[in-house]
């Protein structure tokens, strides 16, 4: 069995999607017999305190470095502010993960025979190939998401001289990973095309925990506790992002609040404060904010809607991909996504037959598929069942961690 370095940007006890999709990878894999160890940031993307007082973070360079235990799992953490929206103060947070990681990986870590690091960022991808040097291990790079692709259809890089420069950081990784493990084969397509062989790219889809999220009764605590029962609910769990449509998600609420519909979003992130005041600012009276809650909540809440929804901005679903989709699915509820029309997750949801596929930025088209579903409601259990048989067949977490596995077993020979 192998010595693996898991190298991630987030992870347990920080509450985001990314750090629960590394936490049961890690989970699996020390399952499957490998000894793994993680080497990540302190929270700073959503900090439940109930999780830090079970994963309590013990002080190893004041300051910088910190240590942890995650069901047996050893765990070190660099020092992470908390995620803002500040471009500059980020980019600084991030060379020093980078610097303080390096060091860490060559220092205190023990041994190990593989590093596994996911984006983003893309730069993970160097620093983990510098610490694998150390043992003449192989690095695996994780596309979870495409850069510099993402920053630069996001509006977040438009220097023609960091853009080139972020071109040759990404080929430097492409060339020094021994393998890239894209998520989609839509994202191995496009590295394809930059000059990586076939041979390889091996892709492993994102996967979800089908115990935790199942499908229960659509009247409960919190869909009480919220006033939600006697409502068609329309509901976004997840990130409050940049890449999230959310002027389509308003137009559809003005244009239905004669209804009973209410969306509900659950989360927060980069724009959580703009979404609140354009709320108050269009006086939006269907539109409930419930801010961040646990992921152990996330089940119930998905069984208070009556459909998921993703709006997604043009382009975002070519380098980056929602597997909030998946969670929808397992707790059996049909889905509205805004997605480019090449693109896994328009993809996905035709070939489940599982919901409604609109173009990004068209307002009226994803009203009109809120109101379609809201018409059809008696029509979307099943498709919802759909969904819970699709990823139950293709993603669930034991069948993704058995590719991983064949993965590191292949990386170390």
């Amino acid at each position: 069995m192998a010595r693996i370095l898991l190298h991630t940007l987030v992870f347990a006890p920080d509450g985001v999607s990314t750090a629960y999709l590394m936490n049961d990878i890690a989970r699996q894999l020390n399952r499957l017999g490998h000894s793994v160890t993680v080497l990540t940031t302190t929270p700073h993307y959503n900090l439940d305190e109930s999780t830090l007082r079970r994963q309590p973070l013990e002080r190893v360079w004041p300051g910088l470095l910190y240590k942890s235990r995650f069901d047996g799992i050893a765990v070190w953490h660099v020092k992470m502010p908390a995620k803002g929206q500040r471009t500059t103060g980020r980019f600084l947070d991030f060379m020093r993960f980078h610097a303080v990681s390096l060091l860490a990986g060559l220092m205190v870590t023990e041994r190990f025979d593989i590093v596994i690091a996911p984006s983003p960022p893309l730069t993970i991808g160097v620093i983990s190939w510098l610490m694998a040097m150390r043992y003449k291990a192989p690095s695996v790079y994780n596309v979870q998401e495409i850069y510099p692709d993402f920053a630069i259809n996001q509006g977040m890089l438009d220097s023609p001289a960091m853009i080139r420069l972020m071109r040759g950081i990404e080929q430097l990784v492409y060339k020094k990973s021994a393998f890239i493990v894209p998520i989609s084969e839509w994202f191995a397509r496009t590295i394809k095309e930059r000059g990586v062989p076939r041979e390889k790219l091996v892709v492993i889809p994102n996967f979800v925990d089908t115990e935790l999220y199942r499908p229960m009764p659509r009247r409960n605590a919190f869909s009480e506790k919220h006033g939600l029962n006697d409502d068609f609910v329309v509901l976004y769990g997840g990130n409050i992002g940049l890449s999230q449509d959310w002027e389509s998600l308003l137009f559809a609420a003005r244009e239905l609040d004669s209804l009973p519909i209410k969306f509900v979003i659950v989360g927060d992130g980069a724009r959580g404060q703009w979404l609140k005041d354009e709320i108050s600012k269009l006086a939006v009276k269907n539109v409930l904010l419930l801010g961040y809650h646990s992921r152990e909540q996330m089940p119930l809440i998905n069984a208070s809607s009556d459909i998921g929804t993703i709006p997604m901005k043009a382009t975002t679903t070519s380098d980056t991909f929602p597997s909030k989709i998946y969670t929808i699915m397992a707790c059996a509820k049909p889905a509205i996504v805004s997605a480019d029309e090449d693109s896994e997750l328009s993809h996905i949801i035709h070939e489940s037959r599982c919901g409604r596929v609109v173009p990004p930025d068209d307002p009226r088209a994803y009203t009109d598929a809120v109101l379609s579903a809201y018409e059809q409601r008696e029509a979307l259990p099943a498709e919802g069942e759909n969904g819970r048989a699709y990823v139950d067949r293709r993603y669930s977490k034991e069948a993704i961690a058995e590719q991983y596995d064949e993965l590191v077993r292949r990386a170390v020979a």
